[in-house]
């Protein structure tokens, strides 16, 4: 039996601004899935306010309050199986997923990262450092990158990439605003229709 719609789930730690961008692109540009649940690593994170205003169920799962990565990622997978997740997206979530949970979920878990991966990725790049060390280096173009999380951070095959101007008075504050505006609020919606798409095949 063909699904409707694949299930969405996103992992969230912050403010929520891609996961915003995912629950605006509903119905537009995400046909083929739908977000059925947002879990985030902080209790306080903003990104849970802006699921509840959506009418979207939220959950939170707090490392420092499971007391271990093994608990935290069971916890993870005891949701994900309860409300029978098909793709998972992680939005700006600062938690590096063990090798032990990213072997269950091959080609069903996608990141956004503030770069053209192989750039400025990997262990430590995250938020801000990745503009400033862009900035630092001095590159003219920067971008995101939608690509399959395995156990490498940053390490899975590349979706989608959208390149983005640095300009000359660029700091990292206004390089992220720009990417996150014309790069990732972009690529995240369409990543997710491309792969939800795949899953209900």
């Amino acid at each position: 039996m063909q699904k409707n719609k694949a299930k969405i789930a996103v992992l969230v730690s912050g403010g929520g601004t891609n996961l915003q961008a995912l629950i605006d692109a509903q119905g537009s540009v995400i046909q083929s899935g739908e977000i059925a649940l947002v879990i985030s690593s902080q209790p306080g994170a903003f990104a849970l306010e802006r699921a509840k205003k959506a009418n979207i169920p939220t959950a939170v799962a707090c490392k420092k309050e499971l007391g271990s990565q093994t608990a935290f990622e069971e916890t993870i997978k005891r949701l994900l199986k309860e409300y029978d997740i098909d793709l998972i997206i992680l939005a700006g979530f600062l938690s590096i997923l063990s090798e032990n949970f990213t072997k269950d979920y091959p080609r069903r878990i996608i990141n956004v990262h503030p770069a053209l991966i192989p750039s400025f990725c990997g262990k430590g790049y995250y938020g801000l450092r990745v503009h400033e060390a862009a900035l630092s280096y001095g590159v003219k173009v920067t971008g995101a990158t939608v690509h399959f999380v395995n156990e490498v951070p940053d390490g899975g095959e590349i979706l989608l990439q959208k390149a983005v101007d640095i300009l000359p008075d660029d700091t990292p504050e206004t390089l992220q605003k720009r990417v996150m505006r014309e790069a990732e609020w972009v690529l995240l919606p369409q990543a997710a229709e491309l792969v939800s798409k795949e899953i209900i095949k």
